[in-house]
């Protein structure tokens, strides 16, 4: 139910709704309830044109009209297949985030106020000019006081407040379409404006996308092929954001970079190298890659600007997605399926046999096309959507990994249009799955878990022996049965000790497999193997052998 203060600017909504044509929308949530039948008598709905614009469009303009959160909030949507129908995720995605700037002056006694010095103390040559104006923050050009090049984002005042309204509005319009909505129980929308509430908030505070920007750096700090500014923190702040400038082409120039001297061909395939080493080595993915946040340098390097939304993948989400690329890729449908399954993607009640038909149903005309017009973003999609009658729950980092994968194809194709994304990720992802499998895998995970195991297995004795201690120090009540107690407690005492015995000799073995497993540590050799491989691991065999039980 909307608060009183609520109810002029839902009918607002609703006018500018009804004003676009999208009726449908307002009779969903019931924001015309009181008046729709008045509504559907206005002369000019007689005449309306048949051949009004899609309502893709029309949703479009209409968040546009109503404002800057609403128009990041259908950015957000048009990220998410698995809530709208195609048209409408296609459209949204083209939302401008540009607004009016406010006034330099104010940028500045902004700044000022978030250092609590004079500007001179801190920067100097301040732009008041913004070079860039979104909806939660404007950009300036400014140096460091030694005569650095710095870019200095600066968020709108009172931006706070004006989210905080809208927000509440969001909430408000959610929970009609949660009650009024067919669709409103399978989608929870109250949810989604959670997720874009806590986005958003996100967003306010500039440290954290200084943060993402230094992670990313970091990632990157000794590559050829791609360039991230450095983030000065000792000027950031929550409001306040410094960070180097950077120059380059920017990447929908196309000719300008071609003028160069650039190989598109090369600039094209290091884009795809930088996504998948993004999403599969580190599992943190620039994931607002649009052509405005990416330039070109003289030589050919990527520079990207604006970190503010980053996606996170885990090693599942990660083997996931390896496993039914390469899958799709050898048209492998069931192991599509079964990937989804093992995963706890879908349901485990679901047939595999009814998923993997709904699979190559929309994938197999996918192959229909030259190897080169293929999409990667486009499989992807096509999964969610199979998957989405399955039940399948979408995952927030999974779509920004599919809207980012779609971006870097269209740049990539742009580049170079004869572009084979296969070409580049095929062995890139069968290099990733054999490290995740298989003996060196197995190495790589001992080499991984060896400074615990150095931490743990010196107590392991100690603790053995505590346990021994206390077992054979423990008095049984029941004098009536000492005697086969202590025929029990015999026993138990020799096992105890061919356990303790076997312990130590697996203990032993699997040192010696781990010495042999580290590279370069090999001070003396022996039929191939370091010698104290060996000796640790024939002691361990011949305390194995000691503990196996007889056959008594």
């Amino acid at each position: 139910m909307a608060h009183p203060r609520q109810l002029f600017r839902l009918s607002r909504i609703a006018r500018v709704f009804i004003r676009h044509g999208l009726d449908e929308f307002v009779d969903t949530l019931h924001l015309s309830r009181p008046y729709r039948t008045v509504l559907r008598l206005l002369p000019w709905r007689w005449w309306r044109a048949a051949e009004d614009s899609p309502r893709g469009v029309r949703l479009r303009e209409a968040l546009e009209e109503l404002g800057p959160v609403f128009v990041k909030f259908g950015q957000v949507l048009s990220t998410r297949p698995d809530l709208l129908a195609e048209d409408l995720a296609t459209e949204l995605a083209k939302l401008q985030d540009q607004v009016a700037p406010f006034s330099g002056d104010q940028a500045k006694l902004l700044v000022e106020q978030a250092y609590g010095d004079a500007l001179g103390d801190h920067l100097r040559n301040f732009n008041a000019e913004p070079v860039a104006a979104a909806s939660v923050a404007q950009v300036h050009l400014a140096e460091l006081l030694d005569g650095t090049e710095v870019i200095v984002k600066v968020l709108r005042p009172d931006i706070d407040e004006v989210i905080e309204r809208d927000l509440d509005l969001l909430y408000a319009l959610a929970g009609l379409a949660e009650q009024y909505w067919d669709e409103g129980p399978r989608l929870r929308p109250v949810e989604v404006v959670g997720e874009f509430d806590k986005t958003i908030h996100d967003e306010l505070d500039l440290r954290r996308e200084a943060a993402n920007a230094s992670q990313l750096r970091a990632n990157f700090i000794d590559s050829d092929i791609v360039y991230v500014p450095k983030v000065y923190w000792e000027h950031t702040r929550q409001n306040v954001m410094v960070m180097e400038r950077i120059h380059g082409i920017p990447i929908r120039d196309v000719d300008a970079i071609r003028k160069a001297g650039i190989d598109m061909r090369q600039l094209a395939h290091n884009g795809v190298e930088i996504f998948f080493t993004q999403a599969f080595r580190d599992g943190f993915f620039h994931a607002d890659m649009h052509p405005g946040n990416i330039f070109v340098s003289e030589d050919g390097q990527y520079r990207a600007v604006d970190f503010g939304i980053v996606g996170t993948l885990s090693d599942s989400d990660k083997r996931y997605l390896a496993e039914n690329f390469l899958a799709f890729f050898n048209r492998d449908y069931h192991a599509v399926a079964d990937a989804h399954l093992r995963a706890g993607w879908v349901p485990p009640h679901t047939r595999v046999e009814e998923f993997e038909a709904a699979i190559r149903t929309v994938c197999e005309p996918i192959f229909a096309k030259p190897i080169n017009e293929i999409s990667f973003g486009r499989f992807v999609l096509q999964l969610f959507q199979v998957a989405r009658r399955f039940e399948m729950p979408i995952q927030p980092q999974l779509v920004l990994l599919q809207k980012t994968l779609l971006n870097i194809e269209g740049l990539g194709r742009q580049l170079y249009p004869q572009l084979d994304l296969w070409e580049t990720a095929k062995p890139y992802l069968e290099d990733w799955m054999n490290r995740q499998v298989g003996p060196r895998a197995f190495v790589e995970g001992i080499k991984k878990e060896l400074p615990k195991w150095n931490r743990i297995l010196p107590q392991v004795p100690s603790l053995a022996y505590d346990v021994m201690r206390k077992l054979s120090e423990a008095e049984f009540a029941n004098q009536s049965q000492a005697a086969e107690i202590e025929k029990l407690r015999r026993e138990i005492s020799a096992g105890q000790r061919r356990h303790f015995v076997g312990m130590v000799g697996a203990i032993l073995v699997l040192s010696a497999f781990i010495v042999s497993a580290l590279d370069g540590y090999a001070p003396v050799m022996f039929h191939g193997a370091p010698l104290l491989s060996w000796a640790v691991g024939s002691i361990g065999a011949v305390l194995l052998v000691l503990a196996w039980p007889d056959s008594r």
